[in-house]
């Protein structure tokens, strides 16, 4: 049996719709600042990659357009969380952020970890929670909120342009001891900056899902099992070996 049977068969479907497409429109929420999820062509102006993938497929389901909804960073995503710009969100799973946002399992899991100079004399992530470290991370990206439970003895700056490059840019010209952040594109700028490395390991495994604002609960049991059905029948996997990315497709929900 499909989602959308099940769902019909439940009687769900119009209350469903209803609260996934308020205006009749999808409107999905599309982090830019993490390159595993999505990827901006920048001759076209085009949005790529898993997380534009899941939408339209989803707003195909539902038989409602799709509209994406572009931010730099995660941060801001959750800041709009109450603003009624999106109705549905690609973020990660984390307990600030499951105040104001329902969450879905994860769909796929990606790594936090930790880029330093070679010459730096932190080798271990263990070595980097110190006094006098100081860690540039992305504004109330996922680990920027779990580094910010966890650390104890460096300091985390937080860069005011927001995450991904904007948060590089400000660790290599204010010349930080340590940049925080999603492995993938740590290891691509480190492939083309030989004076970079990257550490062995994580300190996080984040849990990437989609969410949509609380208070909407068909609308919450629709996404849940949308994106069961998405690792199940092999489409997240397919979407990100189209774009082009790597990361772990998450086991099915408990």
């Amino acid at each position: 049996m499909t989602l959308n049977t099940t769902l019909l068969a439940a009687g769900a479907m119009a209350d469903a719709l209803k609260e996934l497409a308020p205006t009749g429109k999808l409107r999905a929420a599309i982090n830019l600042g993490n390159s595993v999820l999505a990827q901006k062509d920048e001759a076209t102006g085009e949005i790529k990659g898993i997380t534009p993938d899941l939408a339209r497929e989803l707003g195909r389901r539902l038989g409602v357009p799709v509209e994406l909804v572009p931010y730099n960073a995660a941060g801001k995503v959750f800041d709009d969380a109450g603003s009624g710009n999106w109705d549905i969100a690609f973020v990660a799973i984390e307990p600030v952020r499951a105040s104001v946002i329902e969450f879905s399992a994860p769909y796929v899991i990606i790594e936090g970890t930790y880029m330093v100079r070679n010459n730096s004399p932190l080798k271990t992530i263990a070595d980097v929670d110190r006094p006098g470290v100081r860690i540039a991370v992305g504004p109330k990206s996922a680990y920027d909120l779990y580094l910010t439970r966890t650390i104890k003895h460096a300091t985390l700056v937080r860069a005011p342009a927001g995450g991904g490059r904007a948060m590089i840019d400000m660790f290599v010209n204010d010349k930080l001891e340590v940049a925080a952040g999603v492995k993938q594109p740590l290891v691509a700028y480190a492939k083309d900056h030989p004076d970079m490395r990257v550490m062995d390991g994580h300190f996080q495994e984040i849990q990437q899902a989609m969410g949509m604002p609380k208070g909407r609960p068909a609308g919450a049991a629709y996404l849940r099992a949308f994106v069961e059905e998405m690792k199940a029948s092999g489409f997240v996997a397919d979407a990100l070996k189209r774009s082009h990315q790597t990361a772990t497709v998450a086991p099915a929900a408990q």
